[in-house]
């Protein structure tokens, strides 16, 4: 049962309510993907450089030098998984298209009903979110990049979908820092349906003789997406024959909470091959929960393609315990 509500309430919202929490649908929409990017606190909108950037800036995608695949998993809490797939392919110098796939899984749960805590039946409880991403190079330092996706939601046999945009830019400035902006999860709003909303109404059970067969349907409200405001702000610091150190800020403003600052460091070594990440999420926001991000990642050229990638995040909550999420990262 206390798994049940958890669930429900991650779906939902964030664990503690302010005065907007509560009020989106497609709450896993929330959840940043790619170990670097959330290494880094989840400053990663004026960064977004490698196939995660279809979620947290569609721009970046065309600043890929290559063919790019990338796999990530993360445990997320009360047994629940997290899982992103992208592809970015360079269609040519100024114009790069992306494919990604997001879910959110669960296993089987116990249905229990008032006065029946084991019935020992079992229902499932998932979501997900298939993305197209296209991104264009406008000018030589300026890049614009869409993402349109469809969402699912299912719990037991209800479900939700909707379509969403994504829509981002990324500039170079000619003082060496680099801007971003991306507004995600524009859309029209969710409803829940499902034959489990159906159920058998007798209208005048004192009067014999009427239809006792009348189905009525529970009526559900329609929310929002979780749309949401990023503007960044990053730039290389030279170490010289040490390597480099890149440092993000990135503010935002989500339409279901209060608003918020990300803000990351990444310490690149021995000539690009291993990287030393840390960051702080959510800073400022009333009731704050997500806390402080390390990370790591190695880099290994292979023959015949250019590079593996192998990305690791840490991820402190303030109640909720730790995350741990792991991405593998090709490019050909």
């Amino acid at each position: 049962m206390k798994k049940i509500f958890l669930t429900i309430m991650i779906l939902s919202t964030l664990l503690f309510p302010v005065d907007k929490t509560g009020t989106t649908a497609a709450k896993f929409l929330s959840i940043g993907p790619g170990s670097r990017a959330v290494s880094m606190g989840g400053a990663f909108t004026s960064i977004a450089d490698d196939p995660s950037a279809m979620y947290w800036n569609p721009a970046g995608i065309v600043t890929l030098n290559n063919n790019t695949l990338i796999a990530n998993h993360t445990d997320w809490i009360a047994g629940i998984s997290y899982d992103f797939v992208g592809i970015v392919v360079n269609l040519n110098t100024s114009n790069s298209m992306g494919f990604s796939l997001t879910t959110l899984t669960m296993g089987e749960m116990e249905i229990t009903r008032y006065g029946n805590e084991s019935t020992g039946e079992t229902f499932k409880a998932a979501s997900w979110a298939f993305g197209v991403s296209y991104a264009t190079q406008l000018t030589d330092r300026f890049s614009i990049g869409f993402n349109g996706k469809f969402i699912k939601e299912i719990i037991a046999n209800n479900n939700a979908s909707g379509l969403a945009l994504d829509v981002g830019t990324l500039f170079e400035t000619p003082f060496g820092f680099r801007l971003g902006a991306n507004i995600s999860n524009f859309g029209p709003k969710m409803k829940m349906t499902g034959v489990d909303l159906l159920y058998p109404i007798d209208i005048d059970p004192t009067h014999q003789g009427d239809n006792e067969s009348i189905v009525g349907e529970i009526s559900t409200d329609k929310f929002d997406l979780p749309l949401i405001l990023r503007v960044g702000i990053s730039d290389d610091i030279s170490l010289g024959s040490l390597g480099s150190l890149t440092w993000s800020v990135d503010a935002n403003h989500p339409n279901d909470n209060t608003e918020y600052v990300n803000a990351g460091v990444e310490l690149s070594l021995l000539n690009e091959m291993l990287f030393i990440r840390a960051g702080s999420k959510a800073m400022f926001m009333a009731d704050r929960e997500e806390d402080y991000t390390l990370g790591a990642g190695v880099k290994y050229p292979i023959s015949g393609l250019s590079n593996l990638t192998i990305d690791y995040a840490f991820e402190l909550m303030n109640h909720l315990g730790e995350i741990h999420k792991f991405t593998l990262g090709l490019s050909f």
